[in-house]
């Protein structure tokens, strides 16, 4: 009985519980008008405050993909398709001299190890998108 809240709100409140010492640190954040009521919206149907809608939406998404950091992977995964590009030029070039002279041409294992890097960071590219 001691634990409950008044009114048997024990799991029901809006606001987040007190902690000790008090919340050190506050943030204000501006919104369009819209924004504003996508926001009351959300409050409102997870009967809690926006302060703290907005708080544990982000600690809870913090192990997930922000916008950001989606934006940067693509843009590596395009530079790296573009550099695989230009590698799989120089091999089809130096396959093609060879077939024609039956000599391995000199730069071949220079090229070839490119093309084993540009697969690792694809793979660490991949893995990264894997993780968030």
């Amino acid at each position: 009985m001691g634990d409950e809240t008044p009114g048997g709100r024990l799991f029901a409140r809006r606001r987040r519980a007190n902690v000790y010492g008090g919340r050190q640190h506050r943030h204000e954040v501006k919104v369009s008008p819209e924004e504003e009521g996508m926001l009351l919206r959300l409050a409102e149907a997870q009967h809690v405050t926006i302060p703290r809608l907005l708080v544990e939406s982000t600690l809870a998404s913090a192990a997930a993909e922000t916008p950001t950091e989606r934006r940067n992977a693509m843009a590596e995964l395009f530079r790296l398709h573009r550099l695989l590009a230009a590698v799989s030029n120089n091999v089809n070039q130096m396959a093609r001299a060879t077939n024609a002279t039956g000599e391995a041409q000199a730069e071949m294992s220079a090229t070839l190890a490119a093309v084993r890097r540009t697969a690792e960071r694809i793979d660490a590219a991949i893995d990264g998108l894997s993780l968030s």
